[in-house]
């Protein structure tokens, strides 16, 4: 195959790559251990038919010159808004930055006509219908995946925990691939995909599973070992930098932080809040036990994946293998969960999060957002059937067909966004 088939992003000609590797110069130790910042990214919705709509650039331009104008940004698709935190010291101020964006983006969108939701897939909508953003990146990475690129309508929540020490930071990424399932079963919220209910809780993971560099992340020795594999892939033009890998959880030398992007889209505000927690909790109890000199746990990359597979599968019933004792016979995700929180309390009373860690056993208790989206689909296809045995007809509210899955976007909507704040009435004179 000449050059000229080979699209310049990929051969990496007129590229300039950092000397010795991007990951070299990090920020690893230069602020708080335990400090985070939140990802999440929003559909932008059609009021009446909650389909998406490629307005992005309408937004932006009305956030234009805003105190958050920082935090709204674009994504590969016109259709996706990306909304970031700034580094909190806990999940607590982590949900006081969310409210006061989502608040904002909320009556941002409603002021242009749309609607706003966090889910790991739309529903309903066609990725073919989707338009690129106009920015060198995205144009990049279309040109180098195609379809892949062209496919990836899907929403995601990344949390950033900020580490002290390089070394320690690999060791807990090392960690932490043993609890992929624990964090897919907990934020699955992709049950849908192009009007058909999958059979999958999070059917995001199976789209984004077609991305290079994606996936579990490799173990490394050590950080060196990781900055000798990025600088491969980089000084010979595969990626551009750190940031075209897109493991379920990577490093991100640049912000000093490790950043776990497995979760779906999360739509309630409190369930990010828990994810954080647990997140945050989890970090800290293993950069103690590497700072001990405890070694760190390790399974076969094809048990981690298999768990990772169930839990998109099933959900919170999903019936995972116990890696931790090696225990013959499955148990059940919610099971190693609420296991996971026993370690985890005690760490969440040192930062400060014991009452955001907790909504982490609401979720267990009444479900995920994939659990949601199939209760209103249910519900309304039950009576749909009865609508159609009583003699109604296609397009009577009473027949339902593909009103049920709207009805789930708009529940999405409804349970996503935040209300403005309203000014009490002023008293009435005496």
């Amino acid at each position: 195959m000449t050059d000229s088939l080979i699209p310049p992003s990929i051969t990496g000609k007129g590229s300039q790559f950092p000397p010795g590797g991007s990951v070299l110069d990090h920020a690893f130790g230069t602020s708080d251990p335990y400090t985070l910042g939140v990802e999440e990214e929003y559909m932008l919705l059609d009021s009446e038919t909650f389909d998406l709509v490629q307005h992005i650039d309408t937004v932006l331009a009305a956030v234009a010159g805003h105190e958050l104008e920082p935090r709204i940004n674009s994504e590969l698709m016109q259709s996706v808004l990306e909304v970031a935190t700034p580094v909190c010291h806990t999940p607590a101020g982590v949900q006081q930055q969310l409210l006061r964006i989502r608040r904002y983006v909320t009556d941002v969108a409603r002021e242009q006509g749309l609607r706003v939701g966090s889910a790991g897939t739309h529903p309903f909508s066609l990725f073919e219908r989707q338009r690129i953003t106009a920015k060198d990146r995205y144009r990049q990475m279309v040109d180098q995946m195609q379809y892949i690129a062209r496919r990836e309508l899907i929403f995601g929540m990344h949390v950033h925990v900020a580490v002290d020490d390089p070394e320690k930071a690999i060791q807990v990424v090392n960690a932490l691939i043993a609890h992929l399932h624990e964090l897919v079963a907990l934020s699955a919220s992709s049950p849908f995909w192009r009007g058909e209910p999958t059979g999958l809780r999070s059917s995001r993971h199976m789209v984004f599973a077609a991305f290079p560099r994606s996936g579990p992340p490799p173990r490394f020795r050590d950080y060196a070992d990781y900055a000798q594999v990025v600088n491969q892939l980089e000084k010979t033009g595969c990626i551009q930098d750190y940031t075209h890998i897109w493991w379920d959880i990577r490093l991100h030398p640049r912000l000093g932080t490790i950043e776990i992007r497995i979760c779906d889209a999360v739509t309630r505000l409190d369930d990010v809040i828990a994810i954080t927690a647990y997140c945050q909790a989890l970090v800290k109890h293993y950069a103690e036990l590497v700072d001990r000199g405890e070694e760190i746990p390790s399974f076969h990359r094809i048990l981690t994946t298999e768990n990772k597979w169930l839990a998109a599968r099933y959900g919170l019933s999903a019936p995972v293998m116990d890696l931790h004792t090696g225990r013959r016979n499955r148990l059940p995700v919610a099971a190693v969960v609420r296991r996971t929180l026993k370690t985890l309390r005690p760490h969440a009373r040192d930062l400060g999060s014991e009452e955001e860690l907790a909504g982490v056993e609401e979720i267990l208790s009444r479900g995920n957002g994939a659990d949601r989206q199939l209760h209103v689909f249910n519900v309304l296809k039950a009576a749909s059937a009865g609508g159609e045995a009583a003699g109604a007809r296609p397009g009577d509210p009473a027949f339902g067909g593909r009103g049920d899955v709207v009805e789930v976007v708009r529940a999405i909507a409804e349970a996503t966004e935040v209300a403005p704040v309203t000014e009490p009435e002023p008293a009435a004179a005496a």
